[in-house]
């Protein structure tokens, strides 16, 4: 997670622009975007060319945008958009295009990430497959806060048969966790500013905990062997 001061810039700027798509839209419209944005950021491997527009920056505007409308509370105007709405949308899609992904490495194998073309890409795609060989279920989890891993892990778990149904489980807590959890920092920033700045800090804070949860899993297993 990068603290420094052009990456804060370029994801203030980034929020800015998408909070702007709400006037031309409108709420109905900003819900399919923002969820199709979501979902195709790992479902059709978007995320690997723009991962701004379809990452953290992207819900966290869905969640300011929700404040500025006045989303909550009784008798809300029809044009707001509402914030447990819009973040449990991004949590299902976030969840669905993991699916997706998933899916597509377990069906069609090591070829479906070899046509990745770049060094970066296949730089990306070495770190995290050691990522998914170190951690396991955890990897998963924490991918989802990772732009570089949030894109190949999920492929990379289908390629190496993780087992359907723990995939699933650690899909949704990392989707959950990532897509409300960011979604709605975003909405509280709108009126606590401190928040937009610790909402990275909380989001390291959930890795580190996941990582010794994950290493003590680790250590048992190796000891019991």
């Amino acid at each position: 997670m990068p603290f420094n001061t052009s990456a804060l810039v370029i994801h203030s700027a980034i929020s800015d622009q998408i909070t702007s798509w709400y006037g031309d839209l409108g709420p109905w419209l900003f819900y399919a975007v923002v969820w199709g944005l979501v979902f195709a950021g790992t479902g059709l491997f978007v995320g690997a060319f723009i991962p701004f527009i379809t990452g953290d920056s992207l819900v966290f505007a869905a969640g300011l945008v929700a404040a500025g409308s006045g989303a909550v509370g009784a008798g809300v105007h029809e044009s707001a958009v509402n914030i447990w709405v819009m973040a449990l949308g991004v949590g299902i899609a976030a969840w669905l295009g993991d699916q997706v992904g998933y899916t597509l490495g377990r069906h069609y194998g090591r070829p479906y990430l070899d046509r990745r073309r770049g060094e970066w890409l296949k730089g990306a795609i070495a770190r995290s497959e050691r990522f998914y060989e170190a951690w396991g279920w955890w990897a998963i989890v924490i991918a989802r806060f990772m732009p570089w891993a949030r894109v190949f892990v999920p492929p990379i778990a289908g390629i190496a048969k993780m087992n359907y149904y723990k995939f699933f489980s650690a899909n949704a807590v990392g989707a959950v966790a990532w897509g409300v959890g960011l979604t709605v920092a975003g909405y509280f920033a709108a009126s606590i500013p401190a928040v937009k700045n610790a909402s990275y800090a909380i989001a390291i804070a959930f890795i580190l905990a996941s990582l010794v949860a994950g290493f003590r899993a680790w250590y048992k297993g190796r000891r019991a062997a």
